[in-house]
């Protein structure tokens, strides 16, 4: 059932919700009951782009009280907690560019930008690559910002690699989302990861089952408690704290091989999924 997040004190945000850059901000919404919608705002500008609109009054009540046009918005993916928002916000502006996966035209009719793994794009003056991540849907998405001079890298994957875990197998294989996972694994470690759920506490607690000798991941877990104990948020993670982590991007290391039983990575991630979704 979708949940509605409590109203935003958007004075608050640039506290608890908004990361400013030289290039571009930031800003995390959390809506729904564990939803991250996130704005891309134009520096020294006038417009913004939205990743995921799982709902449209919190992002349509930051854009009124910035001043901001929304131009663009991007979509991971099909699931109606990340495009539920996107037709009300179309209705209120008009002309505003839908990226999504092309193959994926009939579950985002409303797309007018159809993408494929390996297109590069521009948003805001910062490139921005695509990358095919199959496993949660078949048709998903990832939009990577490498690192410029001015600001480090940025990648949101949307249901596909989460803060301690990752998404369920919906539509793809394991091989699949492995193949997809070690494709994020393989981007600079310094990488900043919003992923588009506040999942984490609840993926170290059932990490810490399957690769209990990890001093990494019992000195996050604390971390995290100690955050969501304070209501605060753990998104953006990074692709290096991932590494060392999160037992999905760790399918090849023996402990999880003996932990699982298996030895071939996508059988190892097979099962530690299959018992992640009964946990």
């Amino acid at each position: 059932m979708l949940i509605p997040a409590p109203a935003l004190d958007f004075n608050e945000l640039p506290h608890t919700g908004v990361r400013c850059t030289a290039v571009v901000e930031i800003v995390r919404l959390p809506v729904l009951r564990d939803n991250y919608v996130f704005l891309l705002i134009e520096p020294a500008g006038s417009r913004a782009a939205v990743v995921d609109p799982a709902v449209a009054e919190p992002v349509a009540a930051l854009l009124q009280h910035r001043g901001l046009e929304l131009t663009v918005v991007l979509q991971t993916h099909h699931h109606h907690d990340h495009i539920g928002g996107t037709p009300e916000l179309l209705a209120r502006w008009p002309g505003t560019e839908v990226w999504a996966a092309s193959s994926d035209q009939t579950r985002i009719p409303f797309q007018t930008r159809g993408l494929a793994g390996g297109d590069q794009l521009e948003l805001f003056g910062r490139p921005v690559e695509v990358l095919s991540i199959p496993g949660h849907t078949s048709d998903h998405i990832a939009y990577y910002l490498p690192a410029t001079a001015q600001e480090g890298a940025e990648l949101f994957c949307g249901d596909t690699l989460f803060g301690g875990g990752c998404g369920r197998i919906f539509e793809g294989t394991p091989a699949q989302m492995l193949a997809s996972l070690e494709q994020l694994a393989a981007l600079p470690a310094s990488t900043r990861v919003w992923c588009a759920h506040e999942y984490t506490e609840t993926n170290l607690r059932f990490a810490i089952t399957q690769d209990s000798e990890n001093q990494a991941l019992a000195e996050r877990f604390e971390l995290v408690k100690h955050q969501r104990a304070l209501g605060e948020a753990t998104i953006p993670s990074s692709i290096g704290l991932e590494l060392a982590t999160n037992p999905f991007l760790r399918c090849r290391q023996p402990a999880l091989q003996m932990v699982s039983g298996a030895v071939d990575g996508a059988d190892v991630l097979a099962e530690i999924r299959r018992r992640k979704d009964v946990f």
